[in-house]
């Protein structure tokens, strides 16, 4: 059986999840400290960093290139266009969310607490994050997934992020889907897909039962 290696409730910990469950594939999930890293994770990923994927002899960390493994080991249902066009609108995406869209909202999990935060870095990591949004609304599909009628490893991507974005951004004064109809209606529309419930709703109780731990 597959295993994942992970930090709950860690967004690209998530992405992998949720394909998983678009695959229908079951798998063991082993919950991981980043704070005090196990000998077992950094054997399996020299860089201290989930997820982690193990089948097999076969070890795979980093969340775009294991679900990629997936998708070439498990290619039905196809997460991945035919074509090479639909092939590299996906991967625009998929890149576009890593490298850009991400990376300004982790920065923010450590601004949550109003008496510790540092109103500077929300200040530069919010306007930065609304601006990658108004990007991502003008290259997302207009109507249906992210990239047209078909989910995508896109979709798989951008869904936690915007799990986050609306659970967490109002509290600094923001509102991700306000003057973006585009992600709105791509928002509404993949949270029908049985397995962004799914995925959604464990992402829900994970990031309840941090706040209920004070992390």
């Amino acid at each position: 059986m597959i295993r994942l290696y992970d930090f709950l409730p860690s967004g690209n910990g998530y992405k992998v999840r949720l394909l998983l469950h678009q695959l229908g594939i079951p798998y063991e999930l082993v919950e991981c400290d980043l704070k005090n890293k196990s000998k077992e994770l950094l054997e399996r990923n020299p860089y201290g960093k989930v997820p982690v994927l193990v089948d097999g002899d076969a070890v795979i960390y980093e969340s775009a290139i294991i679900n990629e493994y997936l998708e070439d080991k498990f290619p039905t249902p196809a997460l991945l266009p035919k074509s090479p066009e639909g092939r590299a609108r996906v991967r625009i995406i998929t890149r576009f969310h890593d490298l850009y869209l991400e990376p300004p909202l982790r920065s923010l999990f450590g601004q949550m607490n109003p008496k510790t935060r540092d109103e500077k870095v929300v200040g530069e990591k919010v306007t930065e994050f609304k601006s990658r949004l108004d990007q991502l609304e003008k290259i997302i599909a207009d109507g249906g997934f992210a990239t047209g009628s078909d989910f995508t490893l896109a979709d798989c991507a951008l869904a936690p992020t915007m799990f986050f974005a609306t659970n967490l951004l109002p509290a600094f004064g923001a509102q991700p889907l306000d003057g973006r109809p585009r992600i709105a209606a791509w928002w509404t529309h993949v949270q029908t897909r049985p397995s962004v419930k799914k995925a959604l709703g464990e992402m829900g109780e994970a990031l309840a039962a941090m706040q209920r731990g004070g992390n």
